[in-house]
């Protein structure tokens, strides 16, 4: 199977604000809209918009044993585990194990994230 295609959309747009899903356990803080997904492999394109104000350092920071590359679209996010403010234009391509986060945002922020969960190891 191959991933999930869509035509041409903008998911920024008031009329697609109710596409948005709380991420669990950061209700308040954090949403995510899965553009798109291979049910088979488990890899996906989402993006992820952190709320102003923002601020996850009560759940520490987190890898994966998978990579996956992010690229900021919008807005500032403070990535605790590099001491760097990521703005809209920074991007990364994480290998597995990579430690990032946690994070903070005082402007909000929208990631573009690819994450690959069925290629694990180095």
């Amino acid at each position: 199977m191959t991933k999930t295609t869509h035509t041409y959309w903008n998911p920024l747009t008031p009329e697609h604000s109710g596409l948005w899903q709380d991420i669990p356990g950061l209700e308040g803080m954090a949403q995510e809209l899965t553009l798109s997904m291979d049910t088979e492999t488990g890899e996906y394109t989402r993006l992820t918009r952190f709320l102003p104000g923002t601020d996850t350092s009560a759940f520490g920071g987190k890898c994966h044993e998978y990579p996956e590359e992010v690229f900021i679209v919008s807005g500032r996010l403070y990535d605790q585990a590099f001491a760097l403010w990521l703005e809209a234009g920074h991007y990364a391509s994480r290998p597995p194990g990579e430690v990032h986060g946690p994070f903070k945002t005082d402007t909000g922020c929208i990631v573009l994230e690819m994450s690959f969960p069925n290629r694990t190891g180095g």
